[in-house]
């Protein structure tokens, strides 16, 4: 019970974000698990009044077994809107209809036991009394011929459909019988003490209550599913729910002078206003999350820090003076009250000592969240920044600004949290110890250094009285030189928004290393208030002038620093035992520039150098804008494969999928798949464009090539080509109703719909999307090692697959800037991809013969 009250707030954060229809991780009401509190009793259920998503997977059915659908795929495309959202209109109905069904035959395999428990009950035999059995099935019979009706009259309108169809008045109808549910709601919890009760004091019916079989859809594969009482009983519940969005599903798609839209609309009114009266009756329980706030003898240093304390992360303003260092969060205060600091900890800078490798084994464990969870926030934070950038210019739109900026402050507080990932321990000699996680290696050095600096120095442990220690902290506040958290709504307006597009460095070469050594470099850029590792050159082995010479395309997030850090490679043994993020090669040198727009914006390579600790790091940059980059430019010559279209590659290859897709895969799946970050981390540029090369002139040893070419420049091969083509794999004609499908509430018609989408592809599309569908399932299989989750591979391929050229990308559109490209539509574009990687396995054979894809569940 406990996941479902979480379910409904996250439901209606979403839904307080405008995003909703782009959540996948929708609630599930199944289980007998969903009846239950944190402390094993039973509670009422809070039941979600508002759209959202569920991932079941169903699809409608006739009874002779054909498709009740089978739209043809103009039904989907641009064109006439009233046809289309008719056709879509038509796909939410029978995803419906097949739901129906499967509850139908649920309501029913409840029912068979009942009737013989009843009439056992007057015997000397009884297994329940008739109370007991009213009790647990209480309103049953009346459901179940309340929705057979509902079905026997939609079933007619679906296979005989026509524009001219009208259903609202069966919607109407089913809505207005809601007062059964009613009493079924108010039953429930008693209805499930009973069953359990029931189950404890007799076996034969705790045999009956755990194993009732519901059929499946007429000349479905599966016959019957065993399901328990206790989860059958849930089931009303979950439709009440599952209704009220296919309203929401079918108003949107029913035009406004169609005779059932006034009828759908009423209908939607008295569910929801059931909905918010059943609501009323309890009390859902709600977590308050706050963000801890910190701002900032004589003062060295201060910065904020993500400390793990009592295994969870805090936001801390940590304060470096020349004695000791202070950790301090912002103390609450009453409105209009001089803020000020509580001092958390402090260490004498003469008791403070670092983690040495022998204590890696009592280290705090470190909990890091899924990198799909960060990139998803990433996204929605830039496209709140779009609309406020919207508002801003929108008659009366400040209101609204402030409310948007008041949302993107919590996610990029969030973000700002949960991002860090890199251990800075720090100890205190008499055994205390503290952990804190950077999001760099570069700040971790600048923290270690600057203490050890302050080490060198004679100092004295010191204790600070209660009093001396109040001062300090009090002084705090007017010392602080880093004032505020790094996110965006505590800049001014005039601040830089720093750069969105792609920057292209070459990391040339570096001179001052005073001994041989195996040298490489590291290069970070400024992401969402926290920098990020981006690309690594590789390693030049034995010498004091390393020579890299190599190119990386890196993707800029409005960023304003580009960083470089130059490690020497460690092979100790002792080393290797570490966390995950623990970096353990040293530091030889670490350095930032500014990137200059006017600079950098220019089309010639910059050329600069990076002076650090007496080593110089020469290297070049240019920078290419987002619109730019992303535009798709047809290649001139069809001779090659890069810039040309997927059915001219394949017809003639003579193949089903380009053999570029088929190497790279192969060679992926080969020596690849256990790489970290396969397909995430830049590959060295000038290796993809020498790859792009050979494959578009078809060189005789592109194998050879591929065999010795680093792993991520074949995987940055792969994505080059995807994202070169003319249009998108999944097409431009399509786009739209890709966009609409992954939108839509219920997930039958859901499925209903990316089904027929599938099917519309052009056969060599196809073809290519399922064998690379495939082998991102197999790279995600080895998540543990790699790294790579199938929400991380649909961030990396949802865009590079969907984006539309930019004639269909910006049609109808008013795009503002350069990041409103970038964030429109992409997490839709995401969730479409991560929806056909999340589906059971699909075959070209099934989809040509229009199979449907049956859930055994609602």
């Amino acid at each position: 019970m406990a996941f479902f009250f979480e379910a409904v707030c996250v439901i209606r954060s979403l839904l307080s974000s405008n995003d909703f229809n782009y959540n996948t991780d929708g609630y599930e009401g199944d289980g007998a698990e969903d009846g239950k509190s944190q402390d094993g009793s039973e509670t009422l259920p809070y039941i979600d009044e508002s759209p959202t998503m569920s991932p079941q997977l169903c699809a409608p059915q006739g009874p002779d077994g054909e498709a009740v659908s089978p739209t043809p795929p103009e039904g989907l495309l641009p064109g006439g809107e009233i046809e289309k959202g008719l056709e879509m209109k038509k796909l939410v109905l029978s995803g419906f209809l097949a739901s129906e069904e499967i509850y139908i035959n649920q309501l029913e395999a409840l029912l068979l036991p009942m009737r013989p428990l009843k009439a056992t009950a007057t015997t000397s035999q009884p297994v329940l009394t008739i109370q007991q059995v009213e009790t647990i099935f209480y309103k049953i019979q009346d459901i179940f011929e309340i929705h057979k009706e509902f079905y026997d009259a939609l079933l007619p309108n679906i296979q005989q459909w026509d524009e001219k169809v009208t259903v609202g008045h069966l919607f109407q109808k089913l809505a207005s019988q809601l007062g059964v549910y009613k009493a079924f709601v108010d039953n429930y919890k008693v209805a499930l003490e009973t069953a359990e009760k029931c189950s404890q004091a007799n076996s034969q019916f705790q045999k009956i209550s755990e194993n009732l079989k519901v059929k499946g859809p007429k000349d479905s594969k599966d016959c019957t599913t065993s399901v328990s009482m206790e989860a059958l009983l849930y089931k009303p519940i979950d439709r009440v729910t599952r209704s009220t969005l296919v309203l929401h599903d079918l108003l949107k798609h029913t035009p406004k002078d169609h005779p059932d839209f006034p009828l759908l609309q009423d209908a939607l009114r008295i569910s929801q206003n059931f909905l918010s009266s059943i609501n009323e009756e309890i009390d859902p329980r709600r977590t308050a999350v706050t963000t801890p706030k910190g701002e900032a003898r004589q003062l060295v240093k201060d910065g904020f820090l993500v400390e793990v304390s009592e295994s969870s992360r805090k936001v801390r303003h940590v304060f470096l003076f020349t004695d000791l260092l202070l950790c301090a969060k912002m103390k609450k205060t009453a409105v209009g009250r001089h803020q000020q600091y509580e001092c958390k900890w402090y260490i004498p800078l003469a008791d403070l000592t670092f983690q040495t490798l022998d204590d890696s084994d009592s280290c705090h464990s470190i909990q890091v969240l899924p990198e799909h969870e960060i990139e998803e926030m990433k996204i929605k934070i830039s496209v709140l920044k779009s609309e406020i950038q919207k508002e801003k210019k929108a008659p009366k739109g400040q209101s609204r600004v402030e409310r948007l900026r008041k949302k993107m402050n919590e996610q990029e507080s969030w973000l700002l949290l949960h991002s860090p990932t890199i251990p800075f321990r720090i100890h205190n000699k008499h055994g205390k110890s503290y952990l804190f996680l950077l999001s760099s290696d570069y700040e971790r050095s600048e923290w270690r250094e600057s203490i050890q600096k302050l080490q060198k120095k004679d100092l004295q442990a010191c204790v600070l009285s209660s009093v001396e220690l109040q001062v300090l902290t009090s002084s705090c506040f007017k010392l602080r030189t880093v004032h505020n958290i790094p996110v965006t709504s505590n800049k001014d307006d005039e601040e830089t928004p720093g750069l969105y597009g792609f920057l292209h460095v070459i990391v040339h070469s570096a001179k001052g290393f005073k001994e041989s050594a195996n040298l490489y470099c590291t290069l970070e850029v400024d992401s969402y208030g926290y920098f990020v590792s981006k690309a690594k050159t590789r390693v030049f082995r034995d010498t004091t002038e390393p020579q890299w010479n190599e190119e990386f395309e890196i993707e800029l997030e409005g960023s304003q620093y580009l960083r470089i850090l130059c490690y020497e490679n460690c092979y100790d043994k002792s080393m290797l035992n570490k966390d995950d993020n623990e970096i353990v090669d040293k530091i030889m040198g670490k350095g930032q520039v500014q990137l200059d727009p006017q600079t950098v914006q220019s089309k010639n390579w910059h050329m600069d150098v990076i002076e650090m600790n007496g080593i110089k790091v020469e290297f070049s940059m240019k920078f290419t804008s987002r619109d730019l980059s992303l535009k798709r430019t047809p290649s001139k010559k069809q001779s090659g494969v890069f810039g040309v279209k997927i059915n001219v590659v394949t017809k003639r290859e003579r193949s089903k999928v380009p053999y570029i897709v088929r190497q790279c895969i192969e060679e992926v799946e080969k020596r690849g798949i256990d790489e970290v970050g396969i397909y995430r981390i830049s590959g060295v540029a000038t290796d993809i464009q020498a790859l792009k090369t050979a494959f578009d002139t078809n060189t005789k040893d592109i194998l050879m090539m591929l065999s010795d070419m680093d792993i991520n420049a074949i995987a940055g091969t792969l994505k080059l080509y995807f994202r070169e083509l003319p249009e998108p794999l999944l097409t431009d004609r399509l786009y739209p109703a890709f966009m609409e499908g992954i939108a839509l509430s219920d997930p039958a018609a859901k499925e209903n719909c990316m089904m027929h989408l599938l099917r519309s592809l052009p056969d060599p599309n196809l073809m290519t999307f399922l064998t690379l569908l495939e082998h991102l399932k197999r790279v995600a299989e080895k998540e543990p090692i790699n790294k790579m989750s199938l929400h991380n591979l649909a961030t990396v391929f949802g865009p590079t697959l969907l984006r539309p050229s930019e004639s269909e990308s910006t049609k109808g559109q008013h795009i503002t800037s350069a990041s409103d490209i970038w964030s429109h539509d992409v997490m839709a574009q995401v969730q479409v991809l991560l929806y056909y990687l999340q589906h059971p396995p699909i075959t070209f054979a099934e989809l040509k013969r229009n199979t449907l894809y049956f859930s055994t569940d609602v």
